[in-house]
């Protein structure tokens, strides 16, 4: 199946879940996420605010925050095809609708980091696999960001379980994950070893 028609039919059954399940799931999802040592013991993490059907992150967000785990999530620049870091300490004041309605940090009222200083990334997406595939949305920003400003990150996927497949269809460009934790299990890809 090429990449557009998996993509189309992953993302169908992620929005066919009841918003209770994705709750569940997204807690289960939380908790597991939190057995990762090198997640549990980052200085600073990269991750997105959760957007449509996506796994939930703004509870995760706040857990990090209460445990002082630096957290900064990303600014989409359209006109360039890029995204920014910029450090929050107060979700619920320093987010607004940004890209595509997509929660983001309101840069009059954060500052941005050095995407050096990121410990991991954590990625959302479409279609996973086991392997370490990953399939976005198709823009290409997250590849991007870890390939030229956060490469030295531990890339983590998070994923409900209906979105793992056996194989994703990659391309040359596509960043493999480390790690990928869904509700049932997390998953150290080969290149996370």
């Amino acid at each position: 199946m090429d990449r557009n028609k998996l993509r189309k039919l992953i993302l169908q059954k992620r929005e066919d879940l009841t918003l209770a399940e994705r709750k569940s799931k997204s807690k289960a999802i939380i908790d597991n996420l939190w057995q990762i040592e090198q997640f549990a013991e980052a200085g600073t993490v990269f991750s997105y605010v959760n957007f449509r059907s996506e796994v939930e992150t703004l509870p995760l967000i706040r857990q990090a925050l209460a445990r002082q785990i630096r957290v900064s999530v990303p600014l989409t620049l359209v006109a360039e095809s890029r995204l920014e870091a910029y450090e929050i300490l107060n979700p619920a004041k320093e987010l607004k609708p940004g890209y595509c309605e997509i929660p983001e940090p309101d840069p009059d009222q954060v500052k941005g980091i050095d995407p050096g200083e990121i410990d991991v990334v954590l990625l959302p997406g479409s279609v996973f696999d086991i392997r370490g595939g990953r399939l976005g949305y198709g823009g290409g920003y997250y590849d991007r960001f870890l390939d030229r400003e956060a490469p030295h990150a531990l890339r983590i996927a998070l994923a409900f379980e209906l979105q793992v497949v056996d194989k994703v269809p990659l391309l040359a460009h596509d960043k493999r994950i480390h790690y990928l934790v869904t509700e049932e299990r997390i998953v150290m890809t080969p290149q996370g070893g």
